[in-house]
């Protein structure tokens, strides 16, 4: 059956593709899958944030991971509302803000392409490249409002990180683009292309025959994909967790500077000191990759189901 449009709009990103869905409603899928993992693992993300973050103690001086985690969370304890919700303002604005650059990319390279609302491995490189400018500020403004939770026990206002950026021309948002181009191109590869393809598999082989549903292959799949992912990005995070967690006003810290105080963590506490949170990042890669995926599967197939139901799309004859 031919691609119909969606409704009364004609433009072709409303056009149902042969995938059973329109551009439009791919993206608003993706979106809806972002919203409800940015919300359900917050606390996860903060945490981990902290426990990087605490690598240093006020005077500068590295800390063993240990305490690290042990002052991460007291600061949990303290005040437990307000460290989990800390950063999900920034985090929800910023689905619009970050993912609709790199999802348009993402699913506009992969339409482009053929692939539809699953992407394949070029248009994950060219999403993680040409959205980083706009992803940056909101990760800067995310780890801004946790990074003085030590001494204030409170999540740093917006508005004041916006004026103390306004100060510089806004050129403290940008602090840590480099890296997070790295961290996305391997969050795009492993998160968006390769766990939705290892479900697959995970399906055809495993689930056909024992009846194991899509959540539970969903879980399965980001749980063999999470370690791997974790290992490639946990330094790359750290990196950024100390370009973007400086205080504004002062001299930021370059890449170079970043990497050689990671370098100098691992010489005083080993390999410990350069995968500080890792154990919770793999955790929070589980948790991330099963709600984003399970949450953007579900609205796709209330997209497809109302297009079969409307006569926008025919399911192919098996």
């Amino acid at each position: 059956m031919s691609a119909k449009s969606s409704g009364m709009f004609e433009s072709e990103y409303f056009v149902v593709q042969n995938t059973g869905l329109s551009q439009f409603q791919a993206m608003s899928a993706y979106l809806g899958g972002s919203a409800i993992q940015t919300i359900l693992d917050n606390p996860v993300t903060s945490y981990r944030q902290l426990v990087q973050q605490f690598a240093k103690d006020l005077n500068g001086k590295a800390v063993d991971p240990t305490i690290a985690s042990q002052e991460a969370k007291a600061v949990f304890r303290a005040n437990p509302v307000g460290a989990s919700l800390s950063g999900v303002g920034p985090r929800l604005v910023g689905i619009g803000f970050k993912r609709i650059p790199k999802f348009g990319v993402l699913l506009g390279l992969s339409f482009l392409l053929g692939t539809g609302e699953d992407p394949g491995m070029l248009a994950a490189t060219g999403a993680s490249i040409l959205s980083a400018p706009f992803i940056n500020p909101i990760r800067m403004i995310e780890k801004q409002q946790r990074a003085y939770f030590k001494q204030t026990g409170a999540a740093k206002p917006i508005m004041e990180i916006l004026k103390e950026s306004a100060a510089q021309n806004f050129k403290p948002l940008f602090r840590g683009t480099i890296p997070l181009m790295g961290h996305s191109l391997a969050s795009a590869t492993l998160g968006l292309v390769g766990q939705p393809k290892l479900q697959k598999y995970i399906q055809r082989e495993i689930g056909d025959k024992t009846n194991m549903g899509r959540t539970f292959t969903g879980v399965l799949s980001s749980a063999v994909v999470s370690p791997i992912y974790v290992v490639f990005t946990n330094p790359i995070s750290r990196l950024e967790v100390i370009m973007q967690t400086s205080k504004i006003s002062g001299k930021s810290i370059s890449v170079t500077e970043a990497i050689r105080e990671v370098v100098n963590d691992s010489a005083q506490f080993g390999m410990r000191g350069v995968f500080r949170g890792q154990g919770i990042g793999i955790a929070k890669a589980i948790v991330s990759l099963s709600l984003f995926h399970e949450g953007r599967q579900l609205i796709q197939d209330a997209f497809k189901n109302h297009n079969i139901e409307k006569g926008y799309y025919e399911e192919p004859s098996k």
